[in-house]
């Protein structure tokens, strides 16, 4: 009988190349949400796409999944430095006694600072079935605050604001744990207030 060779590198699993697939389905189906959130008929001045909580739970799931993945991550995905990350818990009654423009930059502040630590690691990861992850990861943050910035709301500005909002991570895994606590939280909460997704719809 002849011999029966199998190509796959260590590097081409099937099985991360089935889990690239459905990661870009996903982010069709986020897109798709919001093209029909934008063009839905009777509204006189539609909703924003970001402020249907579909898209950001489609946002929050990647970003676990990438969490998930670090966790269980043993080699070439370690951390050559600690990283600054915002911090991601909320002190309700303080944050209700801001207007939508203070929240707004301290979330793009939060992302700018995630954006900037996720870049690094994106550089630096050498697993490649973390890799993609990462990078959808980076991208989907991009994303997210171009998003925020087509609410009309005020930008954040160049300075990311004291020490006393931010704190510094020691691996991936504690880094992509912000990431999605940092969307549940901050960017949710800015979202419910923002004056473009509530808009009266009737």
């Amino acid at each position: 009988m002849g011999n029966r060779r199998t190509n796959w590198r260590n590097d081409e699993d099937p099985v991360r190349e089935n889990a690239d697939f459905d990661m870009e389905i996903s982010r069709l189906i986020a897109v798709l949400l919001m093209v029909l959130e934008w063009t839905r008929p009777g509204l006189p001045t539609p909703l924003r796409p970001i402020c249907d909580p579909r898209v950001l739970d489609r946002f929050i799931k990647e970003a676990r999944d990438t969490e998930a993945a670090t966790r269980v991550c043993r080699e070439g995905c370690g951390l050559a430095e600690p990283l600054t990350v915002p911090l991601t818990s909320v002190d309700y009654s303080i944050w209700e006694n801001k207007n939508v423009q203070e929240q707004a930059r301290e979330v793009q502040a939060g992302l700018s600072l995630l954006g900037q630590a996720i870049n690094v690691v994106r550089a630096s990861v050498t697993n490649s079935a973390l890799h993609s992850l990462i990078e959808n990861s980076y991208n989907n943050i991009r994303s997210i605050g171009q998003v925020l910035n087509s609410l009309n709301i005020q930008e954040a500005p160049s300075s990311t604001g004291g020490s006393e909002d931010t704190w510094r991570v020691t691996t991936t895994s504690e880094l992509f744990h912000v990431h999605t606590n940092f969307l549940r939280g901050k960017v949710r909460l800015l979202l419910s207030s923002a004056p473009a997704c509530n808009q009266d719809s009737s």
